[in-house]
């Protein structure tokens, strides 16, 4: 599963253990407040055909219900795996922004090639070179965090359409 990532045209990031397939199980006993993006027209389309193709499970997580309900959002497991379809394009690629880098890393996982900013408590993974951005914040707590990944790439690569 995860020996299909493959090193992307970014430098790849050491730090992540991206063959370690050890994960944490574990279930979704209350709904967790996300905040939904609000795409539009053809982007809003694409976010809700992945909405309904999300799978039940992500690394062995259950599938629960993020707060307030939307078709922009969907959670795994607690403390939860959050994904956040039709958000802006990440700061790191925004030409001007101060945050600006254009050998941010990332890496293909299935056919999918994500974007990965370390945070305070785990990683932030970003779908790049598609027509809408799809967000996957993934706790520390289920190191390594990139094992959610493979589980999603089917449904991404199904509704949300290559291009930039």
């Amino acid at each position: 599963m995860l020996g299909r990532v493959r090193r992307a045209r970014h430098r790849y990031l050491a730090a992540l253990p991206l063959l370690v397939a050890v994960s944490a199980l574990a279930g979704c006993s209350s709904a967790t407040e996300v905040a939904p993006p609000s795409p539009t027209g053809g982007s809003a389309e694409n976010c809700r055909a992945l909405h309904q193709d999300l799978p039940r499970t992500v690394d062995g997580l259950r599938r629960g219900t993020a707060e307030p309900v939307s078709d922009f959002t969907a959670i795994w497991g607690d403390p939860a795996v959050e994904l956040r379809c039709g958000v802006p394009k990440p700061e790191v690629l925004r030409h001007g922004s101060e945050h600006y880098n254009p050998d941010t890393d990332s890496a293909e996982v299935d056919g999918v090639q994500w974007l990965f900013e370390k945070q305070d408590d785990g990683y932030r993974f970003t779908t790049v070179l598609r027509k809408v951005y799809v967000e996957v914040t993934v706790p520390g707590r289920y190191a390594p965090e990139v094992n959610v990944l493979p589980d999603l790439a089917a449904a991404v690569k199904k509704t949300i359409p290559a291009g930039v």
